[in-house]
């Protein structure tokens, strides 16, 4: 603490243990922490180190059977840890509201955003149904969500990724709660809105005087708006202290390891400082690269091409014409990814990207327009064909537990491709092939054993790149490949992706709203706005000399361990 004042929250040697049969874990240490009125304290770390764990225990979320096997929780000098699961409940979300990571995990798909957010009003605060309506859509409307009154009567399905997570900010400010648990609250979101959410929460600590407990692997965020900072390791606080402080002069070496790894947006790097042994992955360069003819050395001919694609969301009426209310996903779009190159795609929530990773994978046809690849119209083009094209197509999604079958061990997961696509004709063929590809992405023998839920959240995303490699791809599609990690297991899995693309010569379609992952990946940036292309460049052009003013407010906006909080106020 850094002032006189009582603390909203007070954490003193807090112990989480989750008992098993092979013994107990001890997820978090001796831990002790207090967040002033109107403070917001950053909690950073590695996947595993204990951030969500400690959010999870204050408000009496821990998945059995972990439990606080030592310490205390006070919320304004009131103790909460020994209260049953009826009265956390009633605590949670008057007093506590958390925003998660997974806004459709907050998100009930089977009621509108208005219902969800005017029943959680009146839950907490004694308004009729129409007062709760009017104060639904002020919520909505603090956190940039466009004509708010119309939009509020949409399904979760019907908004972008951020658009969901402002919703599920929406939901944890109606409460008017004492103390905010955001854990990792802009992970889906582009710059712009990024800047918007940092801003809103920034002005309720300030103006409201809520605490603001903010979780996140994001170091520009980080020093944007905290005024604290803990870094934790192993479930320990390693070091606490004043964000300017520990950011420009960190004393344990852990918290320098982190700064070290942070993706810079001034200079590319040929790859991240982070420790690992090199493997022999001979064997598995050698089966990938093994009769695959679409394996290219770099040129400047097309592998994939977009021709004036247009995609058009609407009810169809008849002779191809569309109702009043359809929405222009992509307009008249043209993008070439030659050969073996790298493509970045940028542009904010609802640009368009998604929609252009799912015609290019096929998963979604082009109202007009063309896909080519290799040359072959893939949408025009009969069944054999779209099969290999599909074998050569592989994608890596942003959330690795939800495209990962959870009811699948890991050796299955990664073999199926394999005997689907005729690769290899039975398991028994398959599995050392599959235990090299495990070497390859960084993981142990013994993890084939295991189910997705077994593992950390990079630990998951290095199996979907090896389930993706196992189908032999030219092409890869990466779709926010790293934004749910924090910094030193997204440099591990960028570095795997480098060495990767660099090996088998793979052509990549990297989607990401983090420009400084981008800058470090890429060879040529598409820049997107509103469905069109508004700037198509080398990397180091884009970044250096903007053609495009939107491309430029986009790159004003990309958080800084260097920038005054001032200027994200000024951007947003």
């Amino acid at each position: 603490m850094t002032s006189g004042r009582p603390p909203v929250l007070s954490i003193r040697g807090l112990c989480v243990d989750f008992p098993s049969r092979h013994g107990t874990l001890r997820a978090v240490r001796d831990v002790s922490l207090e967040i002033a009125p109107g403070e917001i304290l950053g909690i950073v770390g590695e996947s595993g180190a204990g951030k969500s764990t400690v959010g999870a225990a204050i408000t009496g979320l821990l998945q059995a059977p972990g439990q606080i096997s030592a310490g205390e929780v006070r919320l304004s000098g009131d103790i909460i840890d020994t209260r049953d699961a009826n009265a956390m409940q009633a605590l949670r979300g008057r007093r506590i509201s958390t925003i998660f990571q997974d806004p459709l995990t907050s998100l009930n798909p089977l009621f509108t955003i208005e219902r969800q957010l005017v029943d959680t009003i009146r839950a907490h605060r004694a308004l009729s149904r129409a007062e709760a309506r009017v104060e639904a859509v002020r919520q909505l409307e603090a956190v940039g969500i466009p004509e708010p009154a119309q939009r509020m009567t949409n399904w979760p399905h019907e908004f972008s990724g951020g658009m969901r997570q402002r919703a599920v900010i929406a939901l944890a400010l109606c409460s008017q709660p004492e103390l905010i648990i955001a854990d990792e609250p802009t992970t889906a979101l582009d710059v712009t809105v990024q800047a918007q959410i940092l801003k809103l929460i920034q002005n309720l600590a300030r103006e409201r005087r809520v605490a603001v407990m903010l979780i996140t692997h994001n170091m520009g965020v980080i020093s944007q708006i905290t005024d604290r900072v803990a870094v934790m390791k192993s479930g320990e606080v390693v070091e606490l202290g004043k964000t300017s402080t520990v950011l420009s002069r960190p004393c344990h070496e852990y918290s320098q390891a982190l700064l070290s790894v942070v993706p810079r947006g001034d200079v590319k790097l040929s790859r991240f400082p982070v420790a690992g042994s090199a493997r022999n992955i001979d064997a598995a360069m050698k089966w990938l690269l093994e009769s695959n003819s679409q394996h290219g050395s770099g040129g400047a001919d097309a592998l994939v091409e977009l021709r004036r694609v247009n995609r058009v969301f609407g009810v169809p009426r008849l002779f191809g014409s569309v109702t009043h209310g359809a929405f222009k996903a992509l307009d008249n779009v043209s993008l070439c990814i030659r050969r073996g190159e790298v493509m970045g795609l940028v542009g904010e929530s609802g640009s368009g990207k998604s929609t252009i990773a799912k015609i290019v994978a096929g998963l979604n046809p082009p109202s007009t327009g063309e896909l080519l690849f290799n040359g072959e119209d893939v949408y025009a083009a009969r069944f054999e064909v779209r099969q290999h094209i599909r074998r050569q197509t592989q994608m890596v999604f942003q959330d690795p537990y939800s495209s990962l079958n959870s009811h699948m061990r890991v050796a299955d997961i990664i073999m199926e491709p394999m005997i689907h696509f005729g690769l290899e004709k039975n398991r028994q063929l398959a599995e050392p092939l599959m235990l090299e590809l495990l070497n390859a992405v960084g993981l142990e023998a013994s993890a084939a054993r295991r189910y997705p839920h077994a593992f950390s959240g990079g630990q998951r995303q290095r199996i979907s790149i090896a389930r993706a490699l196992a189908s032999r791809p030219s092409f890869l599609i990466c779709d926010e490949p790293t934004s749910a990690l924090d910094v030193s297991i997204q440099a591990q899995i960028l570095n795997l992706l480098k060495d990767l693309q660099e090996k088998l010569s793979l052509t990549m379609l990297f989607i990401s709203h983090d420009l400084p992952v981008v800058r470090q990946m890429c060879d040529r940036v598409t820049v997107l706005q509103k469905g069109q292309v508004c700037e198509i460049g080398e990397a180091d052009d884009v970044f250096n000399h903007p053609r495009h003013r939107y491309t430029e407010t986009l790159l004003s906006m990309i958080p800084s361990m260097h920038r005054p909080v001032e200027l994200i106020q000024a951007t947003s």
